[in-house]
């Protein structure tokens, strides 16, 4: 029974080793055959990924030849401007070779011109000494002089004829200045304007404006500036903001408008939202409030004056006037002086004072008109005037205060007459009486000091110098001479505004009694 079993049992392992082996052989040709399948299947997606970078990298070396063909056509045109920037300079340069070398030939030519002439005067210059060694001795033979008396004479002539050459030479030149002066006063004055910055002129366009701090200054600009572009669009003024602490300013010649954009400056600052949308508000209402202030100061104004039924348009100049300037001057109390002046004038006169009144409240209203109209200040005046349908004796009074053209009643020559004494008399244009008292008696005392001038005279406050000379001492020429050095003494040794006139009075008198 042992033995069945154990063989029994051994039939079994050998069995289930056979199985064993037969299962594992079924595996593995499974295997294979799923692992044949995997390989195939990878080699699949490696062939469809590689087609797919292949495509990928097609595409990419596409576009960079395409980009790359781009930047070269780029290239090219710029090589293409370049070379065309270098032909043009090429024949600029060509142009100005042809051209120095004419230049050059002229200059050479110019130059045996001036040695030709140079030996001529050499030439010439030798027959002079020659000819004056000659006159010495004839003179000397004739008038029995010493050769010292002779040379004495001989150069006081000279000097005499000198001056006679002179004195043409400067009238021929002054007549050339004056002919040129006409064509290069407004460059000049232009430029000077631009240039200078006295005083008043600095108030007439600059406001500035006290920020709490600093950082003020970044809120006024805002991101990327657009803060500071709204306020100057809207307003019309510039605002600077620099390194100054504690200050902003701005600056325009619309005084108006530069008291807008003060204002609104200030109420922003005080408020502290500084943004668009809040600027154009707060300008809007500003310039609400500023026309509500224009037609109250023109309205008081012109109660002030005694001057009634005015217009609105000539009320609403009237009140602008206050925030001007005219030579250091308000002018808005610059007319009200004249208002003043004018009526005492007329009353003095027993003309009509209230059209007197009403000519110099409105005889500078076009300088702070807006229209754009051609002529002075003077005539844009008369012509608003004209249309608001003032009398024509105001009319013609706003048109001739500064005698642009004939006056044609007393009211008009009562106006020019109070307006040069407000604008002209000493102090009106911010120069102190002492001061400009000394700088009177400097013009005289300068005139004085030349020989030959027996009475000098400062007038027109200082703007022209009179002189009165010995007629016996100085002749025609003389005088010109005179006057020349003066002028010159004056433009070196005194610091004045605008320019002065230096006038020359030579006469001769001759009195004889009939008994």
């Amino acid at each position: 029974m042992d033995l069945i079993h154990l063989a029994i049992g051994m039939a079994g392992l050998i069995l289930g080793f056979v199985l064993r082996v037969l299962w594992s052989r079924i595996m593995e040709r499974n295997a294979k055959h799923d692992a044949a399948t995997i390989i195939e299947e990878a080699q699949k997606e490696a062939e469809q990924l590689l087609k797919e970078c292949e495509l990928a990298a097609r595409d990419e070396i596409f576009k960079k030849k395409e980009a790359f063909e781009a930047e070269m056509s780029a290239v090219r045109k710029e090589l293409r401007v370049v070379e065309k920037r270098l032909m043009q300079k090429e024949e600029t340069l060509n142009e100005r070779a042809v051209q120095l070398e004419k230049r050059d030939q002229q200059l050479t030519q110019l130059k045996e011109h001036l040695e030709q002439e140079s030996k001529q005067v050499q030439d010439r210059s030798h027959e002079i000494e020659t000819i004056i060694e000659q006159e010495q001795r004839t003179l000397h033979e004739i008038s029995g002089l010493s050769k010292e008396q002779a040379t004495e004479i001989l150069l006081k002539k000279l000097e005499e004829q000198m001056e006679s050459d002179v004195a043409h030479l400067i009238e021929k030149t002054m007549a050339r200045a004056r002919m040129d002066a006409a064509r290069k006063a407004r460059d000049i004055l232009a430029l000077a304007v631009q240039r200078c910055a006295v005083e008043h002129t600095a108030d007439n366009v600059v406001s500035t404006i006290d920020i709490p701090n600093d950082e003020m200054k970044g809120r006024i600009i805002g991101r990327e500036g657009r803060n500071i572009r709204v306020f100057e669009k809207n307003t019309g003024i510039d605002v600077i903001v620099d390194d100054t602490p504690g200050v902003v300013v701005v600056s325009g010649f619309n005084a108006v408008r530069r008291e807008i954009a003060r204002k609104s400056m200030e109420k922003l600052i005080l408020d502290g939202r500084i943004h668009p949308g809040r600027i154009e508000e707060v300008v809007e209402s500003t310039k609400k409030e500023m026309a509500a202030i224009i037609m109250e100061t023109g309205n008081q104004a012109a109660y002030d004056a005694g001057v009634t039924h005015l217009q609105t348009v000539e009320i609403e100049l009237v009140g602008k006037m206050k925030f001007h300037l005219v030579s250091g001057q308000n002018l808005l109390q610059h007319t009200m002086e004249v208002v003043q002046l004018t009526a005492i004038m007329a009353g003095e006169l027993n003309l009509d004072i209230s059209l007197a009144r009403r000519c110099a409240l409105l005889h500078d209203i076009g300088r702070v008109s807006d229209e754009t109209q051609e002529g002075n200040h003077a005539q844009v005046g008369a012509d608003i005037a004209k249309r608001c349908k003032e009398h024509a004796d105001v009319v013609n009074a706003v048109a001739a205060h500064h005698e642009n053209v004939p006056a044609r009643s007393l009211y008009a020559v009562l106006l020019q007459i109070a307006h040069t004494i407000c604008l002209d008399r000493p102090g009106a244009r911010k120069i102190a009486l002492d001061r400009h008292l000394k700088r009177l008696q400097r013009l005289e005392d300068i005139a004085l000091s030349f020989q030959g001038v027996d009475f000098a005279y400062a007038i027109q406050s200082g703007r022209e110098v009179r002189c009165i000379v010995n007629a016996t001492q100085l002749d025609d020429n003389k005088a010109i001479l005179l006057a020349r050095k003066i002028a010159q003494k004056i433009e070196e040794e005194m610091t004045y505004p605008g320019e002065i006139k230096v006038t020359v009075v030579r006469e001769t008198r001759i009195i004889e009694y009939a008994k």
